[in-house]
């Protein structure tokens, strides 16, 4: 499967990395885990830099959908990380995306999505130095 799907309930946080050709049968199966793992509301980092896709605006508008159902509840900030010349494709469900009530940005760069993302997680229970 081109997603790779880290979950860490202690921070909040979804890590996935998209590699390859992504089609609409994987982010379903993203979809679902992420559902199943209650983690819905949790941070997401999606590193997309690597990925392409074959699907059409259809089936795009589709996964749009289905993650619009399930944005019921609290949702966690989203940052999405793609190459510059591939945001015109993703702007059908990335309006999707950011209808929802959450912090959401669109980066080029892993490190700086990451870094933006942190700051949006809640606090944790780790003590203060």
């Amino acid at each position: 499967m081109p997603i790779h799907c880290h979950l860490d309930h202690a921070q909040q946080l979804v890590a996935v990395t998209a590699e390859g050709d992504v089609t609409r049968a994987d982010v379903d199966a993203l979809l679902l885990a992420i559902e199943a793992a209650d983690a819905v509301r949790y941070g997401k980092l999606f590193d997309a830099t690597q990925a392409t896709t074959s699907m059409d605006g259809e089936e795009l508008l589709a996964i749009g959908v289905r993650i619009r159902g399930l944005q019921k509840g609290p949702v966690g900030a989203l940052a999405f990380v793609v190459q510059k010349h591939r945001r015109e494709r993703l702007a059908r469900i990335l309006g999707i995306l950011a209808s929802a009530r959450r912090p959401m940005r669109l980066f080029t760069e892993a490190r700086t999505a990451r870094q933006w993302l942190y700051e949006q997680l809640p606090p944790t229970d780790k003590p203060e130095t």
